[in-house]
């Protein structure tokens, strides 16, 4: 029987999500193998490890997108995000950016993040959604965190490919969601870019909780979190990146190769 996260446990630790034992397998293979790990509220850190380590399924488990065979998982100790469907799961505050951007590239930017400000309340209600003084202001103080607002009418099909992915964190971001699942957030952005987007998301951290799924060991040198490594769908080693760098299981799995 799943028991949830002991409420004061959670509290004492600022749990907010719980991930115990959980095992996910495709005709016979596990991409997910007993695996354990927790988010703190307002932590970013990272999750690295080499292709098939089960960093895909892990965002498919806690999103509602794969139910797992085994195992618990929670969301603020209240929540059996198990028994949730994706549309639920995204209502409860939990966010996931894929790695290919998926903006509305013929509207403006502004355009697209009031659409995702209407998409949260459901197309029946989309249709009596007015933009008012106060959505207005939301949308300027993202369009200001994610360093767009001078492009606020450009159409988002002309922005750059890291404005695009900017736009798309942006997007979620006017949701205000407490967890956020960013897919290679860095992936074919030029170096400014790269360094533009790491000092976005020390930004948005700590008013949520970030989780990072990267392969670019700069990238997550310069978010300066703790590192979690996937192999095999189990956690194979946890801490600083020096730490995990320095792991002998590690470097035999992944960063020797």
């Amino acid at each position: 029987m799943n028991v949830g996260l002991p409420e004061a446990i959670a509290a004492e630790q600022g749990i907010v999500l719980y991930v115990d034992g959980v095992t996910v397998s495709f005709d016979g293979f596990k991409a997910l193998n007993n695996l354990s790990y927790t988010v703190k509220t307002g932590e970013m850190h990272a999750v690295i490890g080499p292709n098939g380590a089960g960093k895909t399924t892990m965002m498919d488990v806690v999103t509602g997108k794969t139910r797992p065979d085994s195992g618990q998982v929670y969301f603020r100790q209240l929540h059996d995000l198990t028994r949730l469907d994706e549309a639920a799961i995204a209502n409860l505050g939990i966010g996931r950016k894929f790695q290919k951007p998926t903006v509305f590239e013929n509207h403006t930017v502004t355009e697209n993040l009031e659409l995702a400000l209407k998409s949260k309340r459901g197309p029946f209600a989309s249709l009596f959604f007015r933009l008012t003084a106060e959505r207005a202001d939301r949308i300027d103080q993202v369009l200001t965190t994610i360093g767009l607002t001078g492009q606020r009418q450009a159409l988002a099909g002309t922005l750059s490919h890291g404005q695009k992915q900017w736009l798309e964190i942006g997007m979620l971001l006017i949701q205000d969601p407490e967890l956020l699942f960013l897919d290679e957030p860095v992936a074919g952005m030029t170096d400014a870019e790269t360094e533009q987007t790491s000092e976005l998301l020390r930004q948005i951290a700590g008013k949520h909780s970030v989780v990072v799924v990267e392969h670019d060991m700069a990238f997550v040198r310069a978010l300066d979190v703790k590192v979690t490594v996937l192999h095999e769908g189990s956690v194979l080693a946890e801490g600083s990146l020096d730490h995990v760098q320095n792991d002998e299981k590690v470097i035999e799995v992944y960063l020797g190769r």
